[in-house]
């Protein structure tokens, strides 16, 4: 059985499932990962440290300017305090599809 893709439409737009890594030495998206329950995950990888939010602020900073979306139109929904997270992208879902996809096929 295939997993389940890193990236699934939902209605207003697109949403992401997530592995990040506190404290690293770099800020960049690493690729796919498989994960819990048959789905992948897209490794991302920040040096912020996970306290008062700036690990989360540094992914969604990294998304925003990689995937070329306002940073208003990213909302974690899951995963606040895990390194597991769910990140919903509004906006349209074929379009975000493709660059989200491209961000890390090189």
């Amino acid at each position: 059985m295939d997993a389940k893709p890193f990236v699934e439409v939902v209605p207003g737009g697109v949403r992401v499932h997530l592995r990040v890594t506190p404290r690293a030495s770099r800020t960049a998206i690493q690729g796919a990962m498989d994960g819990p329950e048959g789905r992948q995950l897209l490794k991302v990888a920040v040096t912020a440290v996970p306290e008062d939010g700036k690990a989360n602020e540094a992914v969604l900073k990294l998304l925003s300017k990689t995937w070329r979306v306002p940073k208003s139109n990213l909302t974690i929904v899951a995963g606040q305090t895990d390194r597991n997270k769910v990140v919903a992208v509004a906006g349209e879902a074929d379009a975000l599809l493709a660059v989200v996809r491209a961000s890390w096929q090189g």
